[in-house]
């Protein structure tokens, strides 16, 4: 997900996956090439292969708006893995698919994070959830940001898939707004929308 925060609890989502979001399809692959779940730190692990050896779309790269879809990358690693000859499946076959995925991921929340500053220009750029743990999300990430002279806040490791803390932190916020009730008056909602908290 994009979204422009002008300040605290003021939140305007710019884009979105229209299908499965990046973390699902990071545990989807994962479990295709048979490693475990949570399928984001696997992938990453593997992927010290050749990141160019299968060429996989990078899905609604130039599309007009800032909306993602990994649902079709993700049948697309299923397809070629189905086409690979199971003798010829190799520890460093799967370290090429590993590697060519995860870089058709990044180079799709890279390339529209980009677009977004660009067309937004906001001053600072914050990378958070448990797709920011990726390792070449982060590095590549880092280096789109220097070329374009904005700062760049990444969530150390340990917070990226903590989301209790990022609730918690969301609960300060709303608390110090004014904006919470009695713990008894709560209520649970699975589906909120991140707009529905603007103030």
């Amino acid at each position: 997900m994009l979204v422009l925060m002008s300040d605290y609890l003021q939140y305007q989502i710019l884009g979105s996956t229209r299908d499965d979001a990046v973390g699902e399809a990071f545990d989807k692959v994962a479990r295709m090439l048979g490693l475990q779940y949570p399928g984001g730190p696997e992938i990453s692990r593997l992927a010290d292969g050749n990141s160019t050896a299968f060429k996989f779309a990078r899905p609604m790269l130039n599309s007009k708006d800032f909306d993602f879809s990994f649902s079709g990358l993700k049948t697309e690693v299923l397809y070629t893995l189905r086409d690979i000859n199971k003798s010829k499946y190799t520890t460093s076959l799967a370290s090429d698919v590993a590697a060519s995925f995860q870089q058709a991921a990044v180079d799709a929340l890279i390339t529209k994070t980009i677009k977004a500053a660009a067309k937004y220009q906001p001053s600072t750029l914050l990378l958070t959830g448990g797709v920011a743990a990726n390792r070449q999300l982060r590095q590549q990430l880092t280096t789109a940001a220097k070329q374009i002279s904005t700062p760049l806040r990444i969530s150390p490791l340990n917070l990226c898939g903590d989301n209790a803390t990022m609730i918690a932190l969301a609960a300060h916020l709303a608390h110090s707004k004014n904006r919470t009730t009695h713990w008894s008056a709560i209520d649970s909602h699975a589906r909120l929308n991140l707009e529905d908290f603007s103030v």
